[in-house]
């Protein structure tokens, strides 16, 4: 019997990595204060996770400003992309194993 869980990413295991993903998927850039807000997550815990990802090379980081405030943005990378992608694929399949 084929394993099931073949092709699942374990950086998509925590449910704030796949949000931040799933939003940044959909989405060409988010701000860190969005995020936070539709994640429902502390500043650290979300901070935490986005470094877990940009270290992976899923998602890229720009630093900017509006007015004097910084503003932080996330964007999914190609490689993030395809990653989410292929763990989507094999969430997939998973659940179409288990019918």
């Amino acid at each position: 019997m084929k394993n099931p869980i073949i092709g699942l990413n374990k950086i998509f295991d925590n449910r704030v990595r796949l949000g931040v993903m799933s939003i940044l998927m959909v989405n060409e850039e988010v701000n860190f204060n969005d995020l936070k807000q539709m994640l429902e997550v502390t500043d650290g815990n979300l901070a935490t996770h986005l470094v877990n990802l940009e270290d992976n090379g899923y998602i890229k980081v720009h630093k900017g400003f509006i007015g004097r405030k910084t503003n932080t943005t996330y964007a999914v990378t190609k490689a993030g992309e395809k990653a989410f992608s292929d763990h989507i694929a094999a969430l997939e399949n998973v659940i179409k194993g288990v019918k």
